[in-house]
């Protein structure tokens, strides 16, 4: 797979993950949000909450979950990231790090892929 195919296939999986989170009442703060230390996926919050939220997106679980996958060095990038987006936003809002696992099968043309929001990750 190309770098830009699974960039197209992580987009589809955020843009499932904002819909969910939507859905649930959440205002979509920032998508792919970028820095030094690198990239939050999606900020969110829903007037008590920021989310600082990492998605998964695989086919299935059969190699471990898809939260299994954001390791210690990842968190600690997550956090870097989300200290320094605070620092030029500063807010009332408690912060927090969620995973949103997806699982596509069939990848984009998944018709209802499976959405876990795990809430207070890590």
């Amino acid at each position: 797979m190309s770098g830009r195919d699974s960039r197209l296939k992580g987009r589809w999986g955020e843009d499932r993950a904002a819909e969910h989170l939507r859905k649930k009442g959440f205002r979509i703060a920032a998508a792919n949000w970028q820095c030094r230390f690198g990239e939050i996926d999606l900020i969110a919050e829903d007037g008590v909450y920021l989310c600082f939220v990492e998605v998964k997106l695989r086919k299935s679980a059969a190699y471990g979950s898809a939260a299994a996958f954001v390791d210690r060095r990842k968190q600690s990038r997550l956090r870097t990231a989300a200290e320094l987006y605070l620092a030029g936003r500063p807010t009332e809002l408690q912060p927090r790090f969620d995973i949103i696992e997806i699982y596509a099968p069939q990848g984009a043309d998944t018709v209802r892929p499976e959405i876990i929001h795990l809430e207070n990750a890590f």
